[in-house]
């Protein structure tokens, strides 16, 4: 073989090698992430083409496959839509999935590794694939009250069982339709996405868990609880000038509530909401141990619930007067209201914090359930007997200081307010955190945005109607 020819087949022995590990490359080592990639056509035709499992509430779907006519034979559709589409997601042949729509994508549609027997016999029998079922923990009358009560304010409310960590209600407000997406009229639920997606309220965004925002006095749970840890009791003094002025900073700090004196204990603290007194604690306490409180409650790290998720921030690297506001809830601290749910959860559960979770089993076609999910606990943020001093003082708050709206008659009831500033040209947001001890529930009510003047926001005020009428519909 003379030169040229040798050099021709080398040059070709070496495409057809480095074709034969290309191939190799995308069929062992990147099928799931070219099967998971929302422009695959393919997948997405085998998807629609089967028939997708149940999203359920008690023995009442939530999100079911029916049968179609047309390109494809089944369609997604969501008995009462608006209610459950926080929970839900969508299920969109344009615009994949949200939520547990999107979280058990695998389970629902039938492609898990735990299916793959169901999906051999299937194929074997010639019958159309079939996803398994979800069923939730969650309570119908809970759902409907915290929908009811958020109306149409851009918030969010989320129930749990403090002591076991099932989600009883989630909602995000304003809602929409999930059946507007999920149409296989292909051109009406493009339009239907362009608006929703550009509507002014943005009903796709899920604020209890997918959004972070100040949790202003809220977060003086997390304060309270890093002094109980470093050996103060509720009885210890505080300073609470009327202003505190901050370190090497030209800003003071001043209170929205009358503190009850010049110096007050950390319950009387708690109980007035007094930011000045919290603003000296914090930087009694120093940024290093404010920070290992809260991530002791989880900021800083992802949310182990089953739904996308985004964690929660305490910042870095904070000076003096950066400590002190963020002690109350301010400067760049930002947390869902899913972690101000769990603080207060975990301080109800004497100190031990559970995962949230929606999704109590995974069952099969066959009715075999192919996966449960049972209580975990993730950590201790504080001691059982400073949750207990923390339950003592969430409690006087209710009974004699700034949380008196979330009042129940017949109810042992904890709570904080928190009204946060974000920016001086919008309202303030407004929330309410608490637990009930009979039954066992942590609620958190947050509203952004609220149709009422900028002076009438309150955690007290906006927030705390809508903390009672989710544990009053749970009775």
């Amino acid at each position: 073989m003379n030169g040229p020819l040798r050099k021709v087949s080398i040059f070709v022995a070496l495409m057809m090698a480095a074709l034969l590990v290309n191939v190799t490359w995308i069929s062992v080592v990147r099928t799931d992430e070219l099967n998971a990639d929302p422009r695959n056509r393919r997948v997405r035709d085998a998807e629609f083409a089967s028939d997708r499992g149940a999203i359920l509430v008690g023995n009442t779907p939530i999100a079911v496959t029916n049968p179609a006519e047309g390109s494809f034979p089944f369609v997604r559709t969501y008995p009462n839509g608006p209610t459950w589409s926080s929970v839900t997601g969508w299920y969109s042949y344009d615009y994949a999935r949200s939520e547990l729509e999107r979280q058990y994508n695998e389970e629902l549609s039938g492609t898990g590794a735990s299916q793959t027997i169901n999906r051999v016999i299937d194929t074997l029998v010639g019958r159309t694939r079939q996803g398994a079922d979800l069923t939730t923990t969650l309570n119908p009358a809970a759902q409907a009250a915290a929908v009811e009560a958020l109306g149409n304010n851009q918030g969010a409310a989320i129930a749990m069982n403090w002591e076991s960590g099932e989600i009883l209600a989630l909602a995000s407000t304003p809602t929409y339709d999930p059946n507007r997406l999920s149409t296989l009229d292909l051109t009406q639920a493009r339009a239907n996405w362009e608006e929703l997606l550009n509507a002014p309220s943005e009903p796709l965004k899920n604020r209890a868990v997918r959004e972070v925002f100040p949790p202003g006095s809220t977060f003086k749970l997390v304060t309270a609880a890093a002094a109980l840890e470093n050996g103060m009791l509720p009885s210890t003094e505080l300073e609470a000038p009327q202003s505190l002025q901050l370190p090497n900073s030209s800003r003071s700090m001043g209170n929205s509530t009358n503190c009850g004196g010049a110096t007050v204990t950390l319950e009387q603290a708690l109980v007035t909401s007094c930011n000045t007194a919290f603003g000296t604690l914090g930087m009694e306490l120093g940024a290093e141990q404010l920070r290992a409180t809260a991530e002791d409650f989880g900021f800083n790290s992802p949310s182990l619930i089953d739904l996308p998720s985004s964690p929660s921030r305490f910042p870095t690297e904070l000076d003096e007067a950066q400590t002190a506001l963020s002690a109350i809830g301010q400067f760049d601290v930002a947390a869902s209201p899913l972690q101000m749910l769990q603080v207060a959860a975990a301080i109800a559960n004497d100190g031990r914090m559970m995962r949230p979770y929606l999704v109590r089993t995974v069952t099969g076609a066959d009715l075999r359930v192919v996966r449960s999910v049972e209580p975990r606990e993730l950590g201790s943020p504080l001691t059982e007997a400073n949750a207990q001093l923390m339950q003592q003082m969430m409690e006087s708050v209710v009974t004699d200081g700034t949380g008196r709206p979330a009042q129940v008659d017949g109810m042992t009831i904890g709570g904080k307010t928190g009204t946060a500033q974000s920016d001086p040209d919008r309202p303030p947001y407004a929330w309410f955190v608490g637990y009930a001890q009979d039954p066992q529930v942590a609620v958190v009510a947050f509203v952004q945005s609220a149709d009422v003047e900028r002076d009438d926001i309150s955690g007290g005020r906006i927030a705390a109607p809508i903390f009672t009428a989710i544990l009053e519909a749970l009775r």
